[in-house]
């Protein structure tokens, strides 16, 4: 199970955060290419997650996720501190699809996360039962912390293990506020996005280990869930690669851990039946 992904029909105004470094990424990513990588991984199902901040981009996912059996859910993006996002939400927890929302915080100035008004919104998800996807750059997990205090009855998945500084080797004070966030029960953890972090050119088991090691130590192998992150590991590592390496660090893991990090934990918290196949690979 891929927990983390993401598509797109490129637009170099509306995806302004690639930048001419990533030509890699400077192109349209759709459901036929993942579905390709994935059969190549061996990799059978996946979550949907927004690269926009638009509704129509949540609504274009959602029907993107309708039309493909793989992809099992989306996590969207939404109003969450506007007025109107209530009204919104009562539209949008009718898609069996939406699986939860995020939003890009660490893109957001300080104390973004301490704002009343998206604090209110967040209070809403719990009365539908969605997830909400922590965004963040490892700087700002004191400020998650306190988030997530405020809702102890919210589901929530931090996202590439809050962004550590792998590049610059630094894993304090990462590693004791990821420590401390793990110790709330309500909140999970995705591998992915971590090769990224580090040197796109040298990354490698040696440089991502202490990282992978403290995900593991925190928060348990049923409290982590692997996406690729695909295509924005593509700056770094395959989409083979990058689940061929998972696989052989976590090797080992027992098999039930195994069981939980590449699909039990993503599958209990974001609420996921997996379809029933026919012999033709159909959903049925």
């Amino acid at each position: 199970m891929d927990a983390h992904h993401h598509l797109w029909e490129y637009d170099e105004i509306q995806y302004d955060w690639i930048s001419p470094e990533m030509p890699e990424l400077r192109r349209d990513f759709l459901p036929s290419d993942l579905e390709l990588r994935m059969e190549e991984a061996g990799v059978d199902g996946a979550v949907t997650v927004q690269a926009r901040q638009t509704i129509g981009e949540t609504e274009w996912l959602l029907k993107l996720a309708a039309q493909h059996f793989f992809l099992y859910g989306v996590v969207g993006w939404a109003p969450i501190a506007e007025d109107s996002f209530p009204a919104l939400l009562e539209r949008l927890s009718q898609e069996s699809k939406l699986l939860g929302l995020r939003h890009v915080v660490q893109a957001e100035p300080a104390g973004f996360l301490d704002a009343p008004a998206f604090n209110r919104g967040i209070e809403r998800l719990q009365t539908c039962g969605l997830i909400y996807d922590i965004l963040i750059f490892q700087h700002q997990l004191e400020e998650a912390i306190r988030f997530v205090d405020r809702h102890p009855n919210q589901q929530f998945v931090v996202d590439h293990a809050a962004k550590p500084r792998i590049a610059a080797r630094e894993i304090e004070p990462w590693a004791a506020n990821l420590h401390e966030l793990a110790r709330r029960p309500n909140v999970v953890c995705k591998i992915s996005g971590l090769v990224t972090e580090g040197d796109w050119k040298s990354w490698s088991t040696e440089t991502l280990a202490p990282y992978l090691d403290v995900c593991l130590e925190a928060f348990g192998a049923d409290r982590l869930m692997a996406g690729s992150d695909w295509p924005v590991c593509l700056l770094a590592t395959d989409y083979k690669q990058w689940w061929g390496f998972l696989r052989q660090y976590f090797a080992a893991l027992s098999d039930s851990e195994q069981q939980s990090l590449f699909a039990g934990t993503c599958c209990r918290t974001y609420k996921i039946s997996m379809p029933r196949l026919s012999t033709q690979g159909k959903a049925i």
